[in-house]
């Protein structure tokens, strides 16, 4: 009975990402790095994604570990067994107003220790976009930390929302607005951010509806974050640190824990290195290609999990990347492209031969971590941006859409390390950037800056990032406890 009942006695912790990879990966991270801490972890996808993680990782890498456990609710949304991210509008509303049923009936399964062998439900760590979960706690009584995945500066931005309607920056008044320079209109009214384009802003602004949806969430999620216990950030001070302070005026506390990428190497990894979060089946075949090449040598590709694309413009950047004569390795996604297959042009294939390699996914810290990786194509969703500033490799950034364009100005404007690409892709220009990046004056400046970034994350993950995710756990997690 006695370890049994030690288990009973142990926190839980029940944590929930939004249902998409960008948001999966980081929650796992700290799921990990709390069940290191002595918490018992029940870990919840939603039935889509856990049906991909099944097929893309097997069921032995799933609930083979004690006292960490997966669970699945549904999202809301129709069944499906496509191996694609979701549509997101579609999804943040169905999360948004179907999940909290669900969510509380595993909640009451979970705290009906006769069946379910795991100590009561202590503490909830939330997605911030999940923050329905908020009420949830509520009515328990338990403590809840709102981990918001996207970087502080993005984060930061969605709260200003609120203000930018106010002063009429959105909705904009018709479509023309969105190719007549408008975008580039300089907003002069956030702290902090001075100097910032409208375009530079998180991209659900760009629309020309009163009742956009996308909106309506994000004014609604940064509204409920304020009834969270604490909010928690995957970045650092060093990095961030203006920001950080801007958002702690009007929040509850703020704790920057990252990168968690650095900081979960610091906790032993008890089996835990088995727990992958990938939705797609990895191909570390790539590695070995990497082992070939020469230090600094390879450009890698890869636009992340929900970026797409038009046939036209995954023909320019093809073209962009043979045409630099630089060595790659291009990630392409089956759903990369909108609608269709992504079909390169044979004759691309046959001028790369010698120094490409394609892919469908890959364990991208590793790849960005190889010696032989001296450049980052990116979206610049934040995992990537991070990733990239813990590898030391400078970035040509391509933003998609929600914050990632506001990651990009930063990268650009405030860090050094990225440089950014026309919405609109030519393969000229891509062909530029690449060498620039990986041979001219302006990417070595990008590498060094790039290498100090590193140096301070790790400093960071040592210092500063531990001690906070140790008042996290003390002062807000472990507070139901005592």
């Amino acid at each position: 009975m006695g370890s049994q009942g030690e288990a009973l006695q142990k926190p839980h912790a029940v944590c929930i990402p939004y249902p998409a990879q960008g948001h999966v990966n980081p929650m796992l991270k700290l799921a990990k790095i709390l069940h290191n801490k002595g918490f018992h972890i029940t870990f919840v996808n939603t039935e889509f994604n856990h049906r991909r993680l099944l097929r893309a990782r097997g069921h032995d890498a799933l609930n083979g570990l004690a006292g960490f456990r997966f669970e699945a609710i549904p999202d809301g949304l129709p069944d499906s067994d496509a191996d694609a991210t979701q549509d997101i509008p579609s999804l943040c509303e169905s999360t948004t107003t179907t999940c909290i049923g669900p969510f509380r009936d595993l909640l009451a399964k979970l705290n009906d220790t006769a069946s379910s062998k795991a100590p009561p439900v202590s503490c909830i760590v939330s997605d911030g976009v999940m923050s329905f979960t908020v009420q949830a706690a509520e009515e328990l009584g338990i403590p809840e930390v709102l981990f918001w995945t996207p970087s502080a500066c993005g984060f930061y931005a969605y709260t200003q929302y609120v203000k930018l309607i106010d002063k009429g920056y959105t909705p904009l008044k018709d479509e023309s607005y969105l190719t007549n320079g408008y975008l580039d209109t300089i907003i002069d009214e956030i702290p902090s951010m001075e100097g910032i384009r409208l375009r530079d802003l998180p991209s659900f602004l760009r629309t020309t509806s009163p009742d956009d949806y996308m909106i309506k969430f994000v004014l609604a999620e940064t509204e409920r974050a304020k009834r969270a216990s604490a909010i928690v950030l995957n970045t650092f001070e060093d990095l961030e640190g203006d920001v950080l302070k801007q958002l702690s005026l009007f929040l509850p506390p703020i704790y920057a824990i990252g990168p968690l990428q650095f900081l979960e190497e610091q906790y032993e990894n008890k089996g835990l290195e088995l727990l992958g979060s990938n939705l797609w089946k990895e191909e570390p075949e790539c590695l070995e290609w990497l082992d070939s090449k020469e230090p600094n040598s390879v450009v890698y590709v890869n636009f992340g999990s929900i970026t797409v694309m038009t046939p036209d413009q995954l023909v320019e950047f093809a073209w962009g990347l043979a045409n630099s004569n630089q060595t790659f390795l291009w990630i392409i996604r089956p759903d990369l492209v909108s609608g269709e297959k992504a079909i390169l042009p044979p004759e691309f294939l046959e001028a790369t031969k010698e120094r490409s390699l394609m892919g469908n996914w890959c364990p991208q810290e590793k790849v960005l971590n190889h010696p032989s990786v001296g450049g980052f194509l990116t979206h610049s969703g934040w995992n990537s941006t991070l990733e990239s500033i813990c590898s030391g490799v400078p970035m040509i950034c391509w933003p998609f859409f929600a914050e990632q364009q506001t990651n990009c100005w930063y990268s650009r404007t405030h860090w050094g390390i990225g440089m950014e690409i026309d919405n609109n892709v030519k393969r000229d220009e891509v062909g530029s950037l690449v060498v620039e990046l990986m041979s001219g004056d302006k990417g070595k400046d990008m590498k060094r800056r790039a290498m100090e970034w590193k140096r301070l994350a790790q400093e960071s993950a040592q210092s500063s990032s531990r001690q906070n995710l140790d008042k996290v756990v003390d002062q807000v997690l472990l507070s139901h406890k005592r």
